[in-house]
């Protein structure tokens, strides 16, 4: 149901571990490795269960991971935690934005 929901529960997650002070490198990395194995998971669901369609969207998204993931570990090794905190409450709160506007 997460991934036909569009998900939205990784923000939230995100942002109350970082505001109980855990660590952000650690917060950022346990939300992604969650919503990967939900998001796998569901895949594999529709996959057995509806079949494969839109092969171009998938390969697209599969592509677009292998490239963020790596980026993303690097940028999060080089940026020092304040500017980092910083980076991702605005980030929260523009995607929580985005999201009110929709419901709009």
């Amino acid at each position: 149901m997460d991934s036909v929901g569009g998900g939205g529960w990784g923000p939230i997650v995100t942002s109350t571990l970082l505001g109980r002070g855990r660590n952000p490198r650690y917060t950022i990395g346990s939300v992604n490795a969650a919503e990967f194995a939900i998001s796998f998971a569901s895949g594999l669901t529709f996959m057995l269960f509806g079949g494969i369609h839109g092969w171009q969207v998938i390969i697209g998204l599969i592509l677009g991971g292998v490239i963020a993931a790596p980026l993303g570990a690097y940028l999060l090794n080089k940026i020092k935690r304040k500017p980092m905190m910083i980076a991702v409450g605005i980030l929260i709160i523009l995607l929580s934005l985005k999201t009110l506007s929709k419901l709009l």
